[in-house]
């Protein structure tokens, strides 16, 4: 009998251990679903984000799409981690963590951090097969970029999850403890400016789009990616080939970026 009762104890301590390796968000007493820490998330949607925009500008500057390559991939693997074995494994999630640890937590709730998270991975998957499989170069590729660096920044500037905005929108039960406690509490008054205020904000832009060309008239044109004067390159031969495998989609027309396409694809 004894040692039947030392055997459902160890079974018991071995779930319990099961159960804290894998689950998604934890169970804190006062709080009626599972929680997440939200310092530690937007520390960790600004961590991804940091490499996710670095290795995106690398892309659309150079050509060069290895980074972002690397960055895809460890994308997905940080948010399976998160999805399938536990949020609190996550590497972005334990850094985040380890910087936001002298800060008082501040609980989420969880299930619909669950789904805006699967709609990042949805996002991975799609550029792992596009851009790392299958080094796919089109508007699809920047369209699915865009969609991650938006929901990432939102999410560490903001506060803001637009993920958790579709879980209210796609589900019957709201979702609670939201961020900021913005599921309940009405905005501020006044916290969204006025008019003057929005003044500024406009004065400021007409600032800027007075300076731009300024600054950009007091510096000479650059240089062709291949580092050689442009009458140079304009005289070289083209081979009929090469100018059939360089000629500019349609696509890139209609956005205006045909000199970036032809970067992109290592074409004068």
């Amino acid at each position: 009998m004894g040692k039947w009762i030392q055997q459902a104890h160890r079974t018991d301590i071995e779930t319990s251990r099961m159960n804290s390796v894998f689950g998604f968000g934890e169970q804190v007493e006062g709080y009626p679903v599972r929680v997440l820490n939200e310092r530690a998330v937007r520390a960790s949607a600004g961590i991804l984000f940091v490499f996710a925009i670095g290795s995106f500008m690398n892309a659309w500057l150079t050509g060069n799409f290895q980074p972002t390559r690397v960055f895809v991939v460890a994308f997905l693997v940080d948010f399976a981690i998160r999805l399938f074995v536990n949020p609190r494994l996550s590497p972005t999630m334990i850094i985040g963590q380890w910087f936001v640890r002298r800060q008082q937590p501040e609980y989420v709730g969880a299930p619909q951090k669950r789904f805006a998270w699967g709609i990042g991975l949805v996002l991975a998957l799609t550029m792992l097969y596009l851009v790392v499989l299958n080094n796919v170069v089109g508007p699809i590729n920047l369209l699915v970029c865009g969609a991650c660096l938006l929901l990432m920044f939102f999410e560490t500037a903001f506060g803001i999850c637009i993920g958790c905005k579709l879980y209210n929108a796609l589900h019957k039960d709201a979702a609670q403890l939201c961020p900021g406690g913005v599921c309940k509490a009405p905005p501020v008054p006044g916290a969204g400016g006025g008019w003057a205020r929005g003044g500024i904000v406009l004065a400021f832009v007409a600032l800027i789009g007075w300076a731009a060309p300024w600054v950009a008239a007091r510096h000479p044109a650059a240089t062709p990616a291949s580092g050689r004067p442009a009458s140079v390159e304009a005289s070289a031969p083209i081979d009929p080939a090469e100018a059939e495998r360089c000629k500019v989609p349609d696509f890139a027309k209609a956005m205006g970026h045909e000199a970036m396409w032809k970067l992109h694809n290592n074409c004068r």
